[in-house]
């Protein structure tokens, strides 16, 4: 998209040079012109309102004042200098103090002349000063910054800064490319779109979102960077859609035979919700289409994804095919291939589990059988996609967690039958819809917003630290009922030193509270071997344990319907996605449910509206707009790889309007030019064969 000139390498640049070069690159991922243009501020300074040092406060953020340098002085020794100038206006007299480039300030800042100085204010034995002002001689000299009524912030990070690369250095950096290359700035959107959505030009938005001459053209800029942004997304995920519906036919399900009907009618031991009805119904008739179903299917924990998930397999079963099931750990692959043997029996088809731990003979077995047809649905984990894995005739593929696997994995899943097999995806985090638009754009949603009949909503409560007694006697009166409990701590990486002593303190104190031989606890973290894992979740599962104090162990799955207490230590350290997740755990029996959300005295602003959240609502889509709020895009689903939410002006949580109405006009250019091959189209049709290109070199490469 960028003209020649904008593809020369950063190194070319005035003012930068190999080592400033080189640090771009590594810090902020730019290596030329035209990507460091497209570098853009994340906020702005206003700088239209001038104080007087008589207005000035001391919880005034930034300020600009206009006064003439009266004195200069250096104070103290060699070992620890600063320069003080006196700054004057007509309303009184103030300090700018510089404890660093002394010699730079000393031989620049000149006596007498009149600047405008810009900083935070600081009130120090009753007078104002600011140190290590922005200084700018006065009257501003225009240029094409204009008059800078509104200062571009950009992100830089220390090493930069070190270089002379503050956010100041970065906007001198993109002056020089726009006064250079302007005109080479080519318009991306066909002209219909301009005109239907009175966007702003290409050229002119960059330029604007730079140096804006006003709030209002700033506004037009952003509204047209962020449309143009969002809309070649959706335009490449629906084009991939088209494609494939194009180039990829589908196996046919044409019948409901004897597995459904005999699942259904006689081993199905609960009645289905309509939620789980509608979603079988939209698999049903995705299977008739005689094109590959690409299909996701939402649900929180416990909304019986996989029943849906089991009837599309017995339905591709009916049909004469085998089905495969992938899960992103080897616990989460186990707890699917128990929950699909006990709720089918033997006779109706044969079910096999293939992981990294599988036995060598009985893998060389299960692949003779697989190739055969006599295994009817495979469960596994990455194990699935090794190329000795060969099914006789595989008809669908179910990926549980779609966002822990890559592209490149999924696509080999694809390449195991001759006819690509139908894709089910299957996520239980619920996915905000506008990420669902960018994340899954090419997919089909279905959402399975009804949990089963008999389960009540689980409690939340908010203790605090100097609570923790209350907790403790909460725990025992429900152990006394015949319950279990998990007590989760957090393992964050970056601190898991600290995070293993919080554990173990919060274990000693547990068995002061809980002593042998009336109370057994179950221990389970990162520590531990697999085995070990193993045994101490299958006394908590057996109910010889009544405690499972865990770190990040119950985020695989465990399922035991007799636990009825969530207590997550250290709430406050987690994502709000997490806590839902965790929360997801419990609930699973007919019994009352409660999740103990437990917390320091103190929390910030963000930590308490997670909190608040959590005991407002069990509603996951409601918790995951919230987290989109307050975490943005890559952080919840993960994707960051995936190349799709590397945002760079857009933001998903605020810009819901803009990316609809991009969605809506690609759907409008598909319905009228399914190919884009009409001459309005020519920039879209550009782009698109830009970009197959480029994943065609990146396969290759």
């Amino acid at each position: 998209m960028f003209a020649s000139n904008l593809d020369t390498a950063l190194i070319y640049l005035k003012g930068v040079g190999p080592k400033r070069a080189e640090l771009l690159q590594k810090e902020l991922g730019v290596k030329t012109y035209g990507e460091l243009l497209y570098h853009y501020p994340f906020r702005y300074i206003d700088r239209t309102r001038f104080y007087k040092i008589n207005e000035l406060m001391p919880d005034l953020p930034l300020v600009q004042l206009v006064g003439r340098i009266t004195g200069k002085e250096m104070i103290g020794d060699k070992h620890k200098k600063r320069l003080v100038a006196k700054f004057t206006d007509d309303t009184g007299t103030m300090e700018l103090v510089w404890f660093q480039s002394l010699k730079w300030v000393e031989e620049h800042v000149q006596r007498g002349s009149l600047y405008i100085a810009f900083g935070k204010p600081a009130l120090f034995n009753g007078s104002f000063s600011i140190s290590h002002p922005e200084l700018e001689n006065y009257p501003r000299q225009s240029g094409i910054t204009g008059n800078l009524s509104l200062q571009p912030i950009y992100h830089t990070t220390e090493k930069l800064k070190k270089n002379f690369l503050d956010s100041k250095g970065l906007q001198k950096l993109i002056q020089y490319i726009i006064e250079m290359h302007i005109n080479e700035i080519r318009e991306t959107l066909p002209a219909y779109i301009l005109e239907k959505y009175k966007l702003m030009g290409r050229k002119d938005a960059i330029v604007q979102i730079h140096f804006p001459a006003d709030t209002k053209k700033l506004q037009h800029a952003e509204r047209r960077l962020k449309f143009e942004e969002l809309f070649y997304i959706q335009l490449e995920l629906l084009y991939n859609k088209q494609l494939r519906s194009l180039k990829f036919k589908g196996q046919l399900f044409e019948a409901v035979g004897d597995k459904v009907n005999t699942f259904f009618h006689r081993l199905l031991p609960f009645s289905l919700t309509n939620a789980q009805k509608r979603v079988i119904k939209e698999i049903r008739l995705d299977t008739q289409r005689g094109i590959q179903m690409n299909r996701l299917v939402q649900g929180d924990v416990g909304s019986g994804k996989t029943v849906v998930a089991l009837m599309s397999m017995l339905l591709a079963n009916d049909n004469g095919f085998q089905a495969c099931m992938m899960a992103p750990t080897e616990i989460l692959a186990r707890q699917h291939f128990a929950s699909l043997e006990t709720l089918l029996s033997d006779e109706l088809v044969k079910i096999a589990i293939l992981t990294g731990s599988t036995p060598k003979k009985q893998r060389t077995l299960l692949h003779q059988q697989l190739e055969a047809g006599e295994i009817d649905i495979l469960v596994g984990t990455h194990a699935l996609i090794e190329e000795k894995v060969k099914f006789k005739n595989l008809g669908l593929v179910v990926i549980d967690e779609q966002h822990r696997f890559g592209v490149e994995q999924r696509a080999k899943l694809w390449q195991k039958n001759n006819v690509p097999p139908h894709i089910l995806v299957m996520t239980a985090t619920p996915i905000p819809r506008t990420l669902a638009m960018t994340l899954y754009g090419d997919l089909d949603v279905s959402v399975i917003d009804e949990l089963p009949a008999g389960r009540k909503p689980i409690e939340t409560r908010h203790l605090y630290d100097s609570q923790r007694l209350r907790m403790f006697g909460f725990m025992k009166q429900e152990i006394k009922k015949g319950r279990q409990v998990y007590v989760v701590y957090p393992l964050i990486k970056e601190s898991e030193k600290l995070d293993l002593l919080h554990l173990e303190a919060g274990i000693e104190q547990l068995r002061q509270e809980f002593p042998l031989p009336d109370f057994q606890i179950s221990i389970v973290h990162g520590k531990l071997s697999n085995a070990e894992k193993q045994y101490e979740m299958q006394r908590f599962v057996e109910g010889k344990s009544q405690i499972m104090v865990a770190t990040t162990v119950i985020e695989v799955g465990v399922n035991v319907p007799n636990a009825s207490v969530m207590i997550i230590e250290h709430a406050e350290r987690f994502g709000l996605s997490q806590l839902h997740q965790l929360r997801g755990r419990v609930g699973r029996g007919a019994e009352q449910s409660f999740c103990i959300l437990m917390t320091g005295n103190k929390l910030g602003q963000h930590s308490k509206t997670r909190i608040d959240t959590m005991v407002k609502t069990n509603n996951g889509f409601e918790i995951s707009e919230m987290d989109l709020q307050l975490r943005g895009p890559g952080d919840i689903t993960g994707t960051q790889q995936s190349g799709v939410l590397e945002l760079k002006v857009a933001n998903l949580a605020k810009d819901q309007l803009i990316l609809q109405e991009a969605r809506n006009t690609v759907i409008d250019i598909f319905e009228k030019d399914p190919m884009v091959e009409s001459p309005e189209n020519a920039l879209l049709k550009q782009y698109l064969d830009r970009r197959l290109r480029a994943i065609a070199f990146d396969k290759i490469s």
